[in-house]
């Protein structure tokens, strides 16, 4: 056998492996190799044109089996066994090659085991940043694959196979993978200096994502570009690597774990470890479908459970306690704090932060928005228990209970804002979504009702002379604007949106009061010029209300539309415009009924009970044309 010549002039190689019967060498393949000989042929080049004026022809290297494993060229290697077994085993039976070549097959067969542990410890140094070669490895998986390919022709030929045959490199090759991700994650890296913890769950968690995260970048960075793309060596390692994390996860779930390490084991399972799938090297090489579920259903639910129940516990506790908060500074006698000049409790705001913080969270925890949403399953007791401080406060009714109740409107206000916000249907169930806003409907009712009950006591006796033969008198609606006026300074205090409510309910409720004093009153319009006088009357009086409620923050703007209405019905003489004025009335307001529609047309005592009757007929047909949707209550409220 020739040794690799110490020319200097030398340009390339020959590969030789076994002789043939004439004792000359066989197999041999001459191969490029410029990384390795391409300076020598450099300066063999310069040598010969300063010595000779023709070049001469660059001599070739015949390179041993040895010295090509040496080289860890490991695809040529493996071409150059395939070639040799194929010599071997072409023309001739399969008998003659294993009877007259037995040394060579033998020396073949010793050639493969040789190249099979080079290609192996090779494969071994992939995720090895500082010892891996990275031509060595893309050598490696080349031959992996030939030797795959080989494999899959000779079980088509049905011959009796040599020993070495099928190799199986392509589950040799998978094997090793999965040998080195085992030791490499029993064995992480160890963190600085500055992050080494006591040994615990978290820690050792924690150890085998840096080490995952790590390896996982590198493949994909580095390794990737060694392989061919239909390998999928980035799905692999991933696989390899949660198939590795699963049973180690399954056996930390199935111990009774402290609130603390149950916490961090749904976090790590649900958030940060899909997060590392999202990095952008990451996310385009994985798919994370295919990888499966790092922990069952039968051990991931108990955790939950537990995570969710001592959440719940947490809501429940901390709103407990800002709740004997308030109702500390309420039994200390401390005034509610204002805000921009307004009454301000931070009740609402408190709650609402919290439970923002912990749903959110809770989400991410366990991975599940509807899950999540179970800490909040309780709200509704915890809204009971502030809406029964809040009658207490009413019931009281000391000095500074109105200011307080100002005060609570804004909770109010803040609590409904959320529960109605689309944005945030993810904070509670729809249930109890549905609860809550019940309990902080009747919360405001009860508030603008204990608000409003003084002014309504203020002006009771101008109420009365409604309806009377004084109420077409000018001063005496002037009067009751006055007092109106007065007591609408009393309802200051509470924020902008609140404070149109409740300006907004006083303003419907003084409408409405002033329409009943109207049809219940013992005036009697007893002729065109009265009636006349009584609509331009109500139609004044409905402007001075939509001034003076408009200037002090009602958005009610549709109460001078009806009183308007009911100033043209008493103006309108003729029947056929009496009825389309009804009708008209009724289309607007669904909850006008025949008795309210009696009352006013007995006002128009010229009217006859024909008539009437007619108009009667012509509300209850409008009635059952017309969708009985009430948008806005008024008739039905008195």
């Amino acid at each position: 056998m020739r040794l690799r010549s110490q020319s200097s002039e030398t340009a390339g190689f020959l590969l030789n492996f076994l002789p043939d019967q004439s004792g000359r060498p066989a197999g041999g393949r001459r191969l490029k190799l410029p990384k390795l000989w391409g300076g020598q042929r450099g300066d063999a080049a310069k040598t010969d044109e300063r010595t000779s004026p023709r070049k001469e022809a660059p001599q070739k290297v015949i390179l041993t089996f040895k010295q090509i494993l040496e080289a860890q060229h490991f695809s040529e290697a493996s071409q150059l066994l395939i070639e040799t077994e194929e010599r071997l085993f072409g023309d001739i039976k399969e008998t003659e090659a294993f009877k007259h070549h037995k040394e060579d097959l033998d020396k073949l067969a010793l050639n493969y085991r040789h190249l099979q542990d080079q290609v192996l410890q090779t494969l071994k140094m992939s995720l090895i940043p500082e010892e891996v070669n990275m031509d060595a490895l893309t050598s490696a998986v080349k031959a992996v694959k030939q030797e795959e390919e080989r494999d899959g022709l000779w079980r088509q030929t049905g011959r009796r196979p040599p020993a070495w045959r099928p190799c199986g490199w392509k589950e040799l090759h998978d094997v090793t993978l999965c040998t080195l991700v085992e030791r490499r994650m029993d064995n992480p890296a160890t963190p600085p200096a500055d992050q080494v913890e006591r040994p615990s769950i978290q820690t050792d968690v924690r150890t085998m994502g840096r080490q995952l995260k790590k390896d996982l970048l590198w493949v994909a960075e580095v390794v990737k570009d060694c392989y061919p793309p239909e390998m999928g060596i980035c799905q692999c390692y991933a696989r390899l690597y949660h198939q590795h994390l699963c049973p180690r996860l399954r056996k930390i779930a199935e111990f009774d774990l402290e609130d603390e390490d149950c916490t961090f084991l749904l976090r790590w399972v649900n958030e940060y470890y899909p997060e590392i799938f999202q990095k952008p090297l990451l996310n385009t090489q994985i798919n994370t479908e295919d990888l499966g579920e790092l922990l069952p259903k039968d051990l991931l639910e108990p955790l939950e459970e537990q995570y969710l129940s001592k959440q719940q516990d947490e809501l429940t506790t901390y709103i407990g306690r800002i709740l004997e908060e308030e109702v500390a500074r309420w039994r200390k006698g401390e005034e509610p704090k204002r805000e921009d000049g307004c009454f301000f409790s931070p009740v609402a705001y408190d709650v609402i932060q919290f439970i923002n913080g912990m749903v959110t969270s809770a989400e991410k925890v366990v991975g599940d928005r509807l899950k999540a949403q179970k800490i909040t399953s309780q709200l509704q007791d915890l809204m009971q228990r502030f809406q029964s401080f809040h009658d207490d406060i009413m019931k009281q009714d000391k000095l500074k209970s109105r200011n307080f109740i100002k005060a609570h409107l804004g909770c109010i206000e803040q609590f409904s804002d959320v529960l109605q916000n689309q944005n945030q249907n993810h904070l509670f169930p729809e249930g109890v979504r549905g609860e809550c806003l019940c309990i902080l409907s009747d919360m405001r009712r009860s508030a603008h009702s204990h608000l409003l009950k003084p002014v309504h006591d203020v002006l009771k006796p101008q109420y009365r002379k409604l309806g009377t033969s004084d109420w077409l008198n000018k001063p005496l609606f002037d009067r009751l604007l006055v007092s109106m006026e007065r007591q609408l300074q009393e309802l200051q205090g509470s924020t902008e949106p609140c404070h149109q409510k409740l300006i907004g309910q006083l303003h419907q409720e003084v409408a409405a009061e002033y329409v009943k004093k109207l049809l219940r009153g013992e005036i009697k319009l007893k002729d065109k010029e009265r009636q006349l006088k009584a609509s331009v009357a109500v139609k004044d009086n409905a402007d001075s209300l939509h001034t003076l409620f408009l200037s002090t923050g009602s958005k009610e703007d549709w109460l001078k539309d009806l009183l308007s209405r009911i100033a043209e019905l008493l103006r309108l003489q003729d029947l056929p415009a009496i009825q389309m004025q009804v009708a008209s009335l009724a289309t607007a307001f669904p909850d006008l009924s025949v008795k309210h529609v009696s009352a006013l047309l007995k006002l128009k005592t010229n009217l006859s009970r024909a008539d009437r009757k007619t108009v009667k007929e012509t509300l209850l047909e409008t009635l059952t044309e017309t969708s009985r949707v009430v948008v806005r209550p008024f008739f039905s409220t008195f």
